[in-house]
């Protein structure tokens, strides 16, 4: 039986008056692939913050490796030791040369040798086809080339849960590609993913679930064959139809 890792209970998150996540229960278990679409709004990113402690809940429960985040002792940062988040934007750090992005985090954070962390750091920039760019500087990369590189940044903390929120949205189309193939070699590789994209051909051939919210409600969840070929509800048939 497989192991589940991330448990929502019921989340609600208001920003005011405004709740933009209204009873979200959705689980992922070690090893797969979550989707979650939904037009720009329908709380995807708020969804993925909540995850990763950088928005506190109004309601519910979620629980990480059997630890409830809403626990008044929980440390963010130990939690975010287990998994990595990606922005829509790349977020590197534009003084630092890639190599030195990608070290960074397991020398600082998780007090690693620099000589223990480096051929591992370069073996991922070998993996994503960069590490004869390794002594260059953020600003002369393409776009997908720094999102690739924000990727492996979070892979070099050796995440037991990725986290990806619309990392193709910044990007030029002509560069989308290669950063959706990085996440299919992920998955593949039995990497644990929670993404949110609209990239819905990407979604129908990585994903063991995905997951349509609307308005800040899970509307409907389920394989990708199910969702895509065989929506319940009528709003996510509306959805799929305006994004096909």
């Amino acid at each position: 039986m497989s192991e589940v890792i991330l448990e929502l209970d019921s989340v609600v998150k208001r920003f005011g008056d405004n709740e933009v996540l209204r009873g979200i229960s959705l689980d992922l278990q070690r090893h797969e692939v979550v989707c979650l679409i939904g037009a720009s709004g329908s709380g995807k990113s708020t969804l993925l913050r909540c995850v990763n402690l950088l928005e506190t809940i109004d309601g519910g429960t979620i629980t990480l490796f059997g630890q409830s985040l809403t626990d008044v002792r929980i440390d963010p940062d130990k939690v975010r030791r287990h998994t990595g988040m990606v922005f829509q934007s790349f977020n590197l750090f534009p003084h630092l040369t890639v190599l030195e992005n990608v070290l960074v985090g397991p020398v600082r954070a998780l007090k690693r040798k620099r000589s223990d962390v480096l051929d591992e750091a370069l073996q991922l920039l070998e993996r994503i086809g960069l590490r004869d760019r390794s002594d260059e500087y953020p600003d002369r990369l393409s776009g997908g080339q720094q999102q690739r590189v924000a990727i492996v940044r979070s892979l070099a903390m050796r995440p037991a849960l990725l986290l990806l929120d619309e990392v193709t949205s910044a990007l030029d189309p002509s560069l989308v590609g290669e950063v959706l193939d990085l996440l299919r070699d992920l998955a593949h590789t039995g990497t644990t993913m929670l993404i949110a994209t609209h990239e819905m051909n990407f979604a129908r051939d990585v994903a063991q679930k995905v997951a349509y919210l609307d308005g800040g409600v899970l509307v409907e969840q389920g394989t990708p064959d199910e969702i895509f070929a065989n929506p319940q509800h009528e709003s996510t048939r509306l959805f799929l139809e305006r994004v096909r």
